[in-house]
């Protein structure tokens, strides 16, 4: 923390959204290694099973059995996805824990970037699978409001020069 910056005490509100932001962080990893573990048991993660039904027309199950060279092919995707999905996640943590606790502006434009992901999954995947939609959609309504509520502490009046006592 730079020392030479006056420390200004923030609402309660802004921690216990920070905080969240930070829970949202960890749901990210936490889903990304739920599926690996999914991947390596079974192929494929169980809340994708419908989709795959939906799409494929087939039970995964039976596409493993009569294709599997589509189905190993199919956890290679699920396992790269699921890499990049802990990679973005671990990304978003550091962010959320240093740069946007100290109120850097950047840090905070920056955490909108997985809402891209977050939607192209929903429309992609959630459409097919209830569980898969409530799942995509925690991510969807929370961080977007997480973030809007710490407008006024990366905008407002009193944003400049400011950091937060640790």
């Amino acid at each position: 923390m730079d020392k030479y910056r006056p420390h200004i005490r923030q609402p309660r509100y802004l921690l216990v959204a920070w905080i969240l932001l930070l829970l949202l962080g960890a749901f990210f990893l936490f889903a990304a290694l739920s599926d690996l573990v999914a991947d390596a048991r079974v192929g494929l993660p169980s809340d994708h099973m419908e989709a795959f039904h939906t799409v494929a027309g087939i039970a995964w199950a039976s596409a493993k059995s009569s294709l599997p060279g589509i189905t190993q092919y199919i956890t290679r995707l699920e396992i790269t996805y699921a890499v990049h999905e802990l990679v973005f996640g671990l990304f978003f943590l550091v962010i959320v824990a240093i740069p946007f606790r100290h109120r850097a502006r950047w840090a905070w434009w920056a955490c909108w970037i997985p809402m891209l992901a977050n939607l192209v999954y929903s429309f992609t995947f959630g459409r097919y699978g209830t569980t898969t939609l409530i799942y995509s959609l925690i991510a969807d309504i929370a961080l977007p409001i997480l973030l809007l509520i710490h407008i006024p502490a990366f905008f407002g009046r009193s944003a400049q020069g400011r950091t937060l006592p640790s």
